[in-house]
C-alpha cells in the first residue's frame, strides 16, 4: 500500500483537497496538493505585477520557483521559496486568475515535472484535474470526485465566511460555474473525467461518508491487483 499512486480529480469546490488529506493519513500515503502549486504561482505571478497574458514569463516563473509542503496537524502548509504563503494563496483574487494562469502549456509542464518526481519517490494521493490523464496516467486508483455546483458553492461560501472573509453567494457560484467551463475547455490538459477512473458523487454527503467511500474503492482495487 505504501506505493500506492492514487489521483482524485474533479471540478472546483468538490472537496478533493479535504478528502485527499484525510485518504492518504488512512492509507500512510503523501499526499500532493497540485491545486495550491498552481495557485502558488499565480499568487507570484501578481506578486510581482506579472502581466498574466505573457506565457512565456508565467513558464519561466513556473520553471525557477520552488514549491514546498510541510505537514501540520491541521493538514499541510505551502511555501514558496521558503516563505509561507499557505493563506495568501486562498485569496478571492488569487481563486479568479489561478484558470488563466494553469491554463498555460509551459506552467502546467513545469507543475507536472514536480509532481511526478513526487510521485517516482513515494506512494501518494495528488488532487487536482488532469492528475488521472496527464500527471499518473497509470496510476492504480483513479477517482472523479464532484457535487452539483449549488453544494459546492455553499460550501466553499461557508468556509470563506468562517475565515471572516465577506463574500456573495451568487458570485461564488458564477465563478464556480465559469471556472468548470474554463478548466474543461483549457487547451493544454482540459479537466476531463479518465475513462478508468471511479465516479464518486458527493452530493448530500458528509466528508466522513465520502473518504470511507474512496478508501472502499482504494482497497477493493489493490486486493483485486494483489
Amino acid at each position: 500500500m505504501n506505493t500506492l499512486r492514487v489521483a482524485l480529480d474533479g471540478p472546483a469546490g468538490a472537496g478533493k483537497s479535504t478528502v485527499a488529506k484525510r485518504v492518504a493519513q488512512a492509507l500512510g500515503l503523501t499526499y500532493v496538493d497540485t491545486g495550491a502549486m498552481y495557485r502558488a504561482v499565480t499568487w507570484k505571478a501578481l506578486h510581482d505585477q506579472l502581466d498574466l497574458s505573457d506565457a512565456a514569463g508565467l513558464t519561466q516563473l513556473a520553471n525557477q520557483v520552488q514549491i514546498d509542503f510541510k505537514p501540520t496537524a491541521a493538514g499541510q502548509d505551502v511555501f514558496l521559496d521558503g516563505q509561507d504563503i499557505t493563506e495568501d494563496i486562498r485569496t478571492r483574487d488569487v481563486t479568479s486568475q489561478v484558470s488563466a494562469v494553469s491554463a498555460v502549456a509551459g506552467v502546467r509542464l513545469a507543475m507536472v515535472e514536480q509532481q511526478r518526481n513526487i510521485a517516482a519517490r513515494t506512494g501518494v494521493v495528488m488532487d487536482g484535474r488532469d492528475i488521472g490523464t496527464v500527471v499518473l496516467p497509470n496510476a492504480e486508483v483513479k477517482i472523479w470526485l464532484t457535487a452539483s455546483v449549488e453544494e459546492r458553492a455553499t460550501r466553499r461560501y461557508q468556509e470563506l465566511i468562517d475565515k471572516g472573509q465577506e463574500v456573495d453567494f451568487e458570485q461564488l457560484k458564477l465563478d464556480i460555474q465559469r471556472r468548470d467551463e474554463y478548466d474543461s475547455g483549457r487547451e493544454h490538459s482540459p479537466m476531463k473525467m479518465a475513462e478508468d477512473a471511479v465516479l464518486v458523487d458527493s452530493t448530500g454527503l458528509n466528508i466522513d461518508q465520502v473518504i470511507e467511500e474512496i478508501l472502499h474503492i482504494c482497497r477493493q482495487i489493490v486486493a483485486q491487483k494483489s
